[in-house]
């Protein structure tokens, strides 16, 4: 779950009841799925992410952020340049350089304060501008909402994540688990918006993520969808 999906849902209304919605033909499973994720959640990720928001102050926390999205500009930059959108891969590439040098390994964010713009794409974005199609909307253990074309952005994220080359284990894991941890953090806010602003929660996320999704896909300027296009947000140039 992101921020956005609170943000976006709110915008769109929650008076969907998400009954035969031809964009998630799996939602009996997927809502299994996402009362575990939300078992998960409730015991574990949040507990752990109060935890830390309460011990650790929030400079640190801040710097904690933008160490991890210095490392994720690398990967968004190389999406950019994928999409062909070069200059904005440039400027990704160029806040890795600033903030790695001079914001020492990225723990300040000194490219924001000299206009680099901090953008958000990933594998499952390329996917769509490059004109696949969205698929079915997926409840993915752990990671959340997805759809089948995202899922397999997600497994290529997950496989080019420098994380998981870090060494000893012991060190890889403590770095992953931070990172989750921070971005759980950030959320705790949104998530008090969604509980207390949701009659359906999961309805509430799905349509969402979906619309976040395609709107990001298209860098925030969607075309006008037709009712039959729901499920087929592949760019088309």
């Amino acid at each position: 779950m992101r921020g956005w999906v609170v943000i976006a849902a709110l915008v769109a209304g929650c008076a969907s009841t998400g009954e035969g919605d031809p964009r998630d033909p799996f939602e009996g499973v997927n809502r299994r799925v996402y009362r575990f994720n939300d078992v998960v959640d409730v015991h574990v990720a949040q507990p752990v992410a109060r935890g830390y928001k309460r011990v650790v102050p929030g400079e640190i926390r801040d710097r904690v952020r933008n160490f991890f999205g210095n490392i994720g500009d690398v990967f968004i930059g190389a999406n950019n340049i994928l999409q062909g959108k070069f200059a904005d891969g440039a400027g990704d590439w160029a806040r890795v350089l600033w903030n790695t040098s001079f914001g020492l390994f990225g723990i300040h964010d000194v490219a924001s304060e000299m206009g680099y713009e901090k953008h958000d794409e990933d594998f499952g974005q390329t996917f769509g501008w490059w004109g696949a199609k969205s698929g079915p909307y997926l409840i993915l253990p752990l990671l959340g909402s997805s759809t089948m074309r995202d899922g397999l952005g997600k497994g290529v994220d997950l496989y080019t994540d420098p994380l998981t080359e870090v060494r000893p284990y012991h060190l890889e894991y403590g770095l992953i688990g931070l990172r989750l941890t921070q971005t759980r953090a950030d959320l705790l806010d949104a998530s008090r918006i969604l509980e207390e602003a949701a009659l359906d929660k999961y309805v509430f996320q799905r349509d969402a993520y979906l619309q976040r999704r395609r709107s990001l896909i298209y860098d925030g300027q969607p075309p006008r969808e037709r009712p039959a296009e729901e499920a087929d947000d592949g760019k088309t140039r």
